[in-house]
């Protein structure tokens, strides 16, 4: 239920439609009224758990618990924003946005990766404050070069800007044409965020450099302000040392703590293992143990009673030979048995039956060879490898299609494509007869091929019957090239890298949601900062916060890290500029800090600890053949000395 309320609510939340001038729309206002709702329920979870685990003061409260903290404070954010007119509600409310991290609380698989990456948080934070004394130090170096360098540009005669771009006095800057002036006072590029007038402007530039976004830009204005002898001295190793290098070791961190969490996993899975070995150990011991005894105790009780034996046995032995007696002749035996005998012995109607199935038989055998036949060449490689053939021939005759291709062209695929499919449908049903239909389809490939022919033929079908329409159904012909994953069968480090990565599919898609959770969260806390405040004189850019969707799209942008800085200028430009607007980009930096370079590194740890694994795998099967190999080798030598020991010697000695 409480996982099911907050759904609903982060639905609520994805709702809202963001105006300008803190306007709403009708359905803003009618979900706004649903607050006291969703406070109430999450003020009745809280109350339970207070009731039951107590509140703070003891071990296993509930304040002792982090995600319970998380929940306290969102129900009373929530409680004071609902009721407390008379404060600036906007960030109270901007709180809201951590509801959808009660997922987590709520999943424990999620828990599971949320607390692997908070373990690799430590050598993260020593990584992040080695990389800010990076920042800061160029920081200083760009104060020394660069400080009220940007702020002079080209004026005409009316005092009017002419290209927004640096400009100098002297060459080699750039020096301003056709009678204009190069004076101040411009406020600098990028609404004036880019430049090193003090230590935070100038830490904020060089952490938009590092990311590799705008550095070029910044380049190339400090070229015009200064002329280009020596920048690049001081730009070069900057992008060397703080991105090819700082920012990469956050993938060794996170890579080096999946490295030792797989290590733990291994050494307890061992040490299990060893543990159920000792336990069935005790067991056999104990089980012989008990065999021992009870030997000993039958023997005993056979020393004892060898006299007493019990005057039954001559009769039972007796009854035992008269049942055996009246089974081999039922004629002989009762009445029962009689009428059994009667309608004839099951041998008797088996034989019969096989008698009369004689002549049907040749040709259920011819059939049955057929089939084996079949079978064996469905199986073979030649088979697989031509089928593959087809399949990329398909392909590429639905590749070439363009735009204004030559009439034959098009008449040769049209035509083609009643070929394919009648080769792909000869194919479908020479594999259900030579494997027969049930195992046909155990094969999530084949069950792919026969979707995508029935597709085919309704697409067929309806072009027939509306000629000129398509349901695109041709295109999924293009995904049997899939099947070229079969050839990991033969390829053994392929197949273990698969395989591996198949095996840590739930930690990856556990990864995935955190990461539409850390999205979403963030689309959310966007709506509620600058929703509706992105309007500027050109319009309202395409990378805004006005609704969830285009506030999906903006985060997930600023996630891959491109334009990310375009989007934060827009942000603080929106609150307010460089005078007012400046602590806007802490929400910038956070995103591109968790969400670009932690969680999306985590895929890169994934991949290289499954790399890793591939390796092992492949080295373990090399080990083991040569094993097999050597065993095979030491078994003809002892062939061999049985006949010629000379010779089994220098087989021996070759092995």
């Amino acid at each position: 239920m409480i996982l099911a309320t907050i759904i609903a609510n982060c639905i609520v939340l994805a709702l809202e439609q963001h105006l300008p001038d803190d306007d709403k729309t009708p359905m803003s206002e009618r979900l706004d009224d649903t607050e006291p709702y969703f406070i109430g329920i999450f003020c009745f979870e809280a109350g339970i758990k207070i009731i039951a685990l107590g509140f703070a003061f003891h071990k296993g409260s509930y304040l002792r618990n982090g995600w319970n903290i998380m929940d306290f404070v969102v129900v009373l954010t929530g409680i004071v924003a609902t009721t407390g007119a008379e404060f600036d509600l906007r960030t109270l409310r901007a709180v809201r946005v951590l509801r959808p991290l009660k997922l987590v609380s709520g999943i424990p698989s999620l828990q599971v990766v949320l607390k692997s990456i908070m373990k690799a948080m430590i050598p993260l934070l020593q990584i992040g404050l080695l990389l800010f004394f990076a920042i800061l130090m160029f920081a200083i170096i760009g104060l020394e070069f660069y400080m009220g360098k940007f702020h002079k540009a080209c004026f005409d005669s009316n005092n009017e800007i002419v290209g927004e771009s640096p400009c100098g006095t002297d060459y080699p800057a750039r020096i301003c044409l056709n009678g204009n002036n190069c004076t101040e006072y411009w406020e600098g590029p990028n609404y004036g965020i880019t430049q090193f007038d003090n230590i935070l402007f100038a830490v904020l530039t060089v952490f938009q450099c590092i990311t590799m976004e705008g550095w070029t830009d910044l380049l190339y204005d400090s070229n015009d302000a200064l002329g280009n002898t020596w920048n690049w001295l001081y730009f070069i190793p900057l992008i060397i040392i703080g991105s090819f290098f700082m920012l990469n070791l956050v993938l060794g961190v996170l890579s080096g703590e999946f490295a030792k969490e797989r290590e733990r996993v291994e050494n307890r899975r061992a040490f299990l293992k060893l543990r159920r070995q000792q336990q069935i150990e005790r067991e056999l011991n104990g089980y012989l143990e008990w065999i021992c005894k009870a030997e000993e105790v039958i023997l005993a009780e056979e020393e004892t009673d060898t006299e007493e034996k019990s005057p039954f046995d001559a009769m039972r032995r007796g009854t035992i030979k008269k049942s055996k007696t009246d089974l081999l002749n039922p004629e002989e035996g009762e009445d029962h048995l009689a009428d059994i005998s009667s309608v004839g012995s099951p041998f008797t109607r088996a034989s019969i039956k096989s008698a009369k199935l004689e002549g049907s038989s040749f040709f259920r055998k011819k059939e049955r060879r057929f089939r084996f036949f079949i079978r064996r060449i469905v199986k073979t490689q030649a088979f697989y490898w031509t089928v593959l053939s087809l399949v990329a021939l398909n392909t590429l005759c639905v590749a070439i299609v363009h735009y204004k291709q030559p009439d034959w062209l098009s008449d040769f695929l049209y035509y083609a494509e009643f070929i394919f499919l009648a080769l792909f449908m000869s194919e479908m049903f020479i594999k259900m007869y030579g494997l027969g239909t049930r195992p046909y389809f155990h094969s999530s490939f084949n069950c792919f091929d026969c979707a995508v022919i029935i597709g085919s033929i309704f697409e067929v079908f309806w072009a027939a019957v509306k000629p000129g329409t398509s349901f695109g159904i041709s295109v999924l012909r293009a995904l049997r090239l899939l099947r070229i994953f079969k050839v990991t069968k033969y390829w053994a480090s392929l197949r273990n890298l698969v395989v591996s990565l198949l095996s840590s599919m739930k930690s990856i898609i556990s990864l995935l949601f955190l990461l539409f959770l850390f999205i979403v969260v963030f689309a959310l806390l966007g709506m509620q900062l600058f929703g509706g405040q992105f309007n500027f004189e050109s319009g309202t850019p395409s990378t805004n916060f006005d609704t969830f969707p285009a506030a999906i799209m903006t985060v997930f942008q600023v996630l891959t890290g491109e334009d990310w800085n375009v989007v934060m200028y827009d942000g603080i430009e929106s609150q307010g500029g460089v005078n007012r607007g400046m602590i806007s980009s802490v929400y910038f930096i956070v995103l591109t800090l968790f969400g670009n370079y932690t969680l999306l590194n985590v895929f890169l740890a994934i991949a290289v600890d499954n790399l890793a694994n591939a390796q092992e795998l492949t080295k373990d099967e090399q080990e083991e053949e040569e094993a097999a190999n050597q065993k095979l080798a030491l078994q003809k030598a002892k062939e061999v000395a049985e006949v010629s020991p000379l010779s089994a010697a220098n087989l021996s000695i070759a092995a």
